[in-house]
């Protein structure tokens, strides 16, 4: 034996929404509550010939119309499905531009330090160099010093 259907009715101002389920439960579930609207008050058994006739022709199904007129019901759309999990699209645009930035970073990094020891490169040669001279013109102004101290006088 089939469940006997009921029909329930609720409204959230602008638009009444009709059901006809065999329980309470069902119609919050179908609507999509989960506190008890009809301890509330804010929804009800009905038992208006045009609400029963069109919620009993598609039990299960959530009707609805203007709030407090008598227009025809007509049916529910169904909730959007949900967005997928993940990033959006400007969440991932934003990563893409903040991963290209990083690599010019690096990028640039690179080539500051290699020009750096470049740099450091040219100024050990220039160094060394510096030293070398030294050292000659020392030997030199050394040989000439102990000519000079050991000439008689």
């Amino acid at each position: 034996m089939a469940p006997r259907l009921k029909v329930f009715v609720t409204s959230d101002g602008l638009t009444d929404y009709v059901i006809a389920t065999s329980s309470r439960a069902k119609a919050l579930a179908a609507w999509g509550v989960r506190q008890d609207i009809f301890k509330e008050g804010l929804a009800h058994e009905t038992d208006d010939p045009a609400l029963v006739k069109a919620a009993t022709a598609e039990p299960g199904e959530v009707l609805r119309r203007p709030a407090g007129t008598r227009a025809d019901l007509a049916k529910l759309k169904p909730p959007k499905a949900a967005r997928p999990a993940g990033p959006s699209k400007a969440a991932l645009r934003k990563v893409a531009d903040l991963e290209t930035k990083l690599a010019a970073l690096d990028a640039a990094h690179s080539q500051a330090r290699a020009k750096l020891e470049a740099e450091r490169a040219t100024l050990e040669r220039k160094a060394e160099a510096l030293d070398a001279d030294h050292t000659v013109q020392r030997e030199k102004l050394e040989a000439a010093l102990s000519a000079a101290r050991q000439a008689p006088g």
